[in-house]
């Protein structure tokens, strides 16, 4: 969950010298900073250092990083003809830097800890794309959705086709698990995705189980929309900390495994408390096979990054089983 980012010295000294792009579009910078938090916080896997929004640009949706603001896109879609000028592309040469990238990293890591790859779900991905950037209520996104529902489809549908040939070039590359990422899903109802949004997961969630790795769904602000994530597919499902894990374990099936769900301000406090909310949510998932123990969302950029250690560290001790010998 964003291991890598301005928590850490090693990345804000980067950052001095190179944009978030440029980081990205440069395979040795991208393989520095996806290294950056394997090497010092003891973590479990590595998470490929990347954007979810970088499909855009060859998409014919150019964007840029603006201080303050966050991610821009130059001309936002605001009709018909904005939807058919958007150009399907091959990830294998327009994206060709993030596989390099990935090459590189399998080697670098050399089996120490496995590589997650992930790309933007529909929804999010079409918000940025027709907001212009960040938005608390997605006015454009929904009115398209709500107005225009043959082309808010067809939008989706193109977006759904580009994440699983994305998706895909990734695992052939060398990652070893896919994360679908929806960070802004939760602004819908459960009805609105099910019409709206699960039709065009799906697609992507049932390539990607195609791809022989596991297939991890993430969303945040989804705790209304748990079954619907759960019917979308992916091996995992991502819990973000607004409800108890074992109660959103309940709600999505014993037959799929959970990822989550401290909440990264904890992360913030002391180290009691840190220890304290690990605990509850160690409790909660009881050793049930299946849990993948995690943040229910980013590391926050003011997070000291002791803190982030002696998590990794805690987790270690509380849940590593000890080695039989036969």
């Amino acid at each position: 969950m964003r291991q890598a980012g301005r928590y850490m010295s090693e990345y804000r000294a980067l950052r001095k010298r190179h944009s978030l792009l440029d980081i990205c579009r440069h395979p040795d910078l991208a393989v520095r900073v996806t290294l950056q938090p394997v090497d010092k916080l003891d973590v479990d896997a590595a998470i490929l250092f990347s954007d979810l929004l970088l499909p855009l640009e060859p998409m014919g949706l150019p964007f840029d990083f603006v201080k303050g603001d966050g991610p821009v896109v130059e001309r936002p879609i605001r009709s018909a003809d904005d939807i058919a000028r958007l150009r399907r592309f091959d990830p294998r040469e327009s994206l060709a830097h993030v596989l390099d990238t990935i090459g590189l990293l399998r080697h670098q890591l050399d089996g120490r800890v496995p590589l997650i790859g992930f790309a933007g779900a529909p929804f999010t991905l079409a918000s940025y794309a027709i907001e212009g950037g960040a938005s608390k209520q997605y006015a454009h996104t929904k009115a398209l959705m709500y107005g225009e529902p043959a082309l808010w489809h067809k939008l989706c549908g193109t977006l759904a086709a580009i994440v699983s040939d994305y998706l895909t070039a990734q695992v052939e590359a060398g990652v070893q698990a896919v994360q679908l990422f929806d960070s802004w899903v939760g602004a819908l109802t459960a009805s609105d995705y099910r019409e709206f949004l699960l039709p065009h997961s799906q697609r992507i969630l049932q390539t990607a189980q195609t791809l022989c790795v596991p297939v991890i769904h993430f969303g945040t602000g989804t705790t209304h929309l748990l079954a619907e994530m759960r019917d979308a597919g992916g091996d995992v499902i991502g819990v973000d900390w607004r409800i108890p894990i074992d109660e959103a374990w309940e709600t999505i099936g014993s037959d799929r495994a959970v990822q989550g769900n401290l909440d990264p301000t904890l992360l913030l406090g002391p180290i009691e408390r840190l220890v304290t909310g690990t605990d509850d949510v160690l409790a909660r998932a009881a050793d049930r096979p299946g849990h993948i123990f995690n943040l229910g969302h980013g590391i926050l950029p003011s997070t000291p990054v002791e803190h982030v250690q002696a998590l990794a560290r805690y987790v270690h001790q509380r849940t590593r089983r000890p080695v039989t010998r036969s």
